[in-house]
């Protein structure tokens, strides 16, 4: 199966605006946002678990990434609620579930085979820094060998300056509307844009919340 599998292709997605797929488990839905291979697959989405459901306990060959948008998500190392910052590291197993439901965005099998670190970040209450310009606001989540993922908060109208990704950029939009040369993008849009892409971003009244992850696509994209 091949959803989006073009990595030189900038994608946008209005998650809100998409239908929900079952996955093979009863109870569990996704969105898929990208995707190389079946059901073991190079993947991105967003997965939604039903009050009480649970998936069938697996492993994750080449990892495993996700941010808890909302509810409370468990598996059998502990309860996770929303705004938790998880990384299953390759090779890592676990029996995911949710006794009230909850919603994730998720990423398969898109670690570099070094990076093992078990990470597990409450960003409710985790420190932001100061960004590059006024009005921007940063927590790093996570950093490997030139990929880097972070939240980054910005302020009502707030101006970035004009930049290259020369690893590529994928951007979750959290809260408010976030906005560049090329549109905007309100809550729950999914924004992949190929190496060496360039944009200038800004915030207007609104001011947004957004998931940053850079330099990824770098790596084998399979």
């Amino acid at each position: 199966m091949s959803i989006n599998a073009d990595f030189k292709q900038r994608v946008v997605i209005d998650t809100r605006r998409v239908s929900w797929q079952p996955s093979p488990v009863e109870g569990v839905d996704r969105v898929p946002l990208d995707r190389i291979g079946e059901e073991v697959a190079r993947a991105s989405s967003i997965v939604r678990y039903a009050p009480g459901s649970s998936f069938t306990p697996h492993l994750h060959g080449a990892g495993e990434e996700i941010l808890v948008l909302d509810g409370t998500f468990s598996d059998e190392h502990g309860d996770y609620p929303a705004g938790t910052y998880l990384r299953n590291p390759p090779d890592s197993s676990h029996s995911p579930r949710s006794e009230n439901g909850c919603t994730l965005f998720v990423k398969l099998r898109q670690f570099h085979p070094r990076d093992t670190a078990t990470v597990r970040v409450d960003t409710t209450t985790a420190n932001w820094y100061p960004g590059l310009v006024r009005g921007l606001a940063v927590m790093p989540l996570h950093e490997f060998e030139g990929v880097g993922t972070a939240l980054v908060r910005w302020a009502p109208n707030t101006v970035f300056n004009p930049h290259v990704h020369p690893g590529g950029e994928e951007i979750f939009v959290l809260e408010g509307v976030f906005h560049d040369e090329h549109g905007s993008y309100s809550a729950g849009s999914w924004i992949r844009s190929p190496r060496y892409s360039k944009h200038a971003p800004f915030t207007k009244e609104e001011g947004a919340l957004i998931y940053v992850k850079t330099g990824h696509l770098d790596y084998p994209l399979s």
